[in-house]
């Protein structure tokens, strides 16, 4: 994003109003919508979904990194997968009046523990 973007994000002043709080309540809505939206996943009882954004001035860009957690014993990837495209693209909606050239990139898994499948950390990031 440009960085008077990410200046606006971070002081607040964004003409729709707090684009981190808004992300990161669509984030945790989508995080518990995940079976609404990817076709044969299935509803899932979250017990945590936090998602953290990281500005980062040299970028200029902002991350997100959202953590979800069940006592299921299922793996819930989808769900963290899909809030941070969703956080995203809630950052994106708020802020295109401004910046339509922004860009969202390198979403992916970092860390996963328990489910079938057991532990997977991905090592390029």
């Amino acid at each position: 994003m440009r960085p008077e973007t990410l200046a606006l994000i971070e002081a607040g002043t964004a003409a729709k109003g707090d684009v981190i709080g808004v992300a990161r309540i669509a984030a945790i809505q989508a995080a518990k919508r995940t079976a609404d939206l990817i076709p044969l996943a299935h509803p899932l009882a979250l017990t945590r979904v936090a998602a953290e954004f990281t500005p980062d001035a040299r970028g200029p860009s902002l991350s997100l990194s959202v953590t979800v957690e069940t006592v299921g014993r299922t793996g819930v990837e989808m769900e963290a997968l899909t809030a941070v495209a969703v956080g995203l693209l809630t950052v994106y909606d708020m802020c295109k009046a401004v910046d339509r050239g922004m860009r969202i990139e390198s979403i992916r898994l970092v860390e996963k523990a328990g489910g079938k499948s057991g532990r997977f950390v991905n090592r390029e990031g």
